[in-house]
């Protein structure tokens, strides 16, 4: 199974957060949730809010919370470049479920357009967070 994996790097505009060989990737996209595999074909995708999860040759399945970025996928080497990435055992619980609450009680508020919008992609991501977190 080893000769069945590529290259996979995961990284914000501030760190390298994965960098090593993988059997399998998913990712968000914006059109639609993907997988990538070995010989997969050339890609670049956008990805939103959601769950990034790959598989270590081990086996071991590894998940990241993410806030949306590009994906680039080029003769068995990926790229993710996101806005943000957490690993799902580094999450802070407690302050992704303020984050939700803070959240929601803003939208109850008066909002022009703008800041509902800002608001309802902080309350995603928060949830995303959250749901990710749980799967320690």
């Amino acid at each position: 199974m080893a000769d069945k994996t590529f290259k996979l790097e995961i990284i914000t505009p501030t760190k390298v957060i994965f960098n090593g060989d993988v059997i399998s990737f998913s990712a968000p996209g914006v059109m639609g949730g993907f997988q990538v595999l070995f010989n997969h074909a050339p890609m670049l995708a956008e990805i939103g809010i959601g769950t990034l999860k790959l598989q270590e040759p081990s086996g071991k399945e590894i998940f990241f919370a993410t806030s949306g970025g590009f994906v680039d996928v080029l003769n068995n080497h990926v790229v993710i470049l996101a806005e943000t990435v957490e690993r799902h055992d580094e999450i802070d619980q407690g302050r992704a479920e303020s984050a939700r609450d803070r959240a929601k009680h803003k939208l109850i508020g008066k909002l022009t357009e703008n800041e509902s919008a800002d608001t309802k992609s902080a309350l995603d991501r928060a949830i995303n967070r959250i749901r990710v977190a749980e799967k320690r």
